[in-house]
């Protein structure tokens, strides 16, 4: 085993705003069975996280770890583990990846393939498996047309890849500045707006099949509702209670503790799945800023902003 006995972490000891992050000096657990201890090269940093520390997703009863998507290299293997000190992996579904180490069930981890790097790596995670998640719940199916509202975000632009991937054309609402970005990636874009369901109307004259809505704006749902003849075509992945309102999907959990077991089995298949079109040049991940672990309030402060483009990471 190669590791400290304490290393740092940030921690949540109260909900509130990014100041409420604190960088702290925490034990490193050693394994336990089919556990590995693995020293991060980099964190995502992802919506939800935000929400964790706002006490939206649960009280703050204590000291809390914070992050739950990274990449770096195994440093300690417990009994049964399948690697071997110095693989590199990649992790989701984790809990503190704002640290230097992290200690997690070996199923939560892939081996990064070469032409990952570790920042891509960190990019995968949340963003990758909420929309390969999120996709497959539509139903969609080759030849339909798919509407991605926000689909120039993290979650937006995996699904936008995994659509054409699976054979769909995609209709992608984004701002003007992020239009060519979603036509290289192979969906039409379509301004936000005011006149945005005529826009998509007519940027799609066969219609709309499926719609996966993560703007959480209520343009972005009224256009969607008018477009599909079943509501549980939308999957919706911001606002939970348009689930009793309008009756569509709704997936918001980001964390698999509050999954079904199907979702977790979608999103476990994902990320391995991603790495290997990654690293084959198949599959494109938009990094944004990076910050220094010590420096977790303001890549806080940077998501929170809501004009980032390409997934915040923290560099410990």
């Amino acid at each position: 085993m190669t590791y400290p006995a304490t290393a740092r972490a940030v921690l949540i000891t109260t909900a509130g705003g990014p100041e409420v992050l604190e960088l702290a000096d925490v034990p490193v657990v050693d394994p336990g069975p089919n556990e590995i201890v693995v020293r991060i090269r980099a964190a995502g940093v992802n919506p939800v996280e935000a929400k964790i520390r706002r006490g939206t997703r649960g009280a703050i009863t204590g000291p809390t770890p914070i992050g739950s998507d990274a990449a770096g290299e195994v440093v300690g293997v417990g009994d049964g583990a399948p690697f071997s000190v110095g693989d590199p992996v990649i992790g989701w579904g984790l809990a503190g990846t704002y640290a230097d180490y992290v200690t997690a069930p070996a199923e939560r981890f892939v081996r990064k393939p070469d032409g990952v790097s570790f920042e891509q790596g960190a990019a995968m995670g949340i963003p990758v498996a909420t929309a390969y998640q999120c996709v497959k719940a539509t139903g969609l199916r080759a030849g339909e047309t798919l509407l991605v509202h926000a689909a120039a975000g993290d979650v937006g632009q995996a699904a936008v890849q995994f659509a054409r991937r699976w054979g769909a054309e995609v209709i992608g609402t984004a701002s003007r500045a992020n239009h060519d970005r979603l036509r290289r990636l192979g969906a039409v874009p379509v301004t936000y707006g005011d006149g945005l369901l005529a826009r998509i109307a007519a940027a799609a004259p066969r219609g709309i099949d499926r719609v996966l809505e993560s703007a959480g704006t209520q343009e972005a749902i009224d256009a969607s509702l008018a477009l599909v003849d079943d509501p549980r075509r939308i999957v919706e992945i911001v606002v939970p209670g348009w689930r009793d309102q309008y009756g569509v999907q709704v997936f918001s959990g980001g964390l698999p503790g509050s999954m079904t077991p199907e979702a977790v089995a979608l999103r476990n298949e994902s990320i391995p799945l991603t790495a290997e079109l990654v690293a084959g040049g198949e599959f494109q991940l938009e990094l944004g800023p990076s910050f220094p672990l010590t420096e977790a309030v303001g890549a806080h402060r940077q998501l929170e902003t809501g004009h980032t483009r390409g997934k915040i990471l923290l560099i410990p």
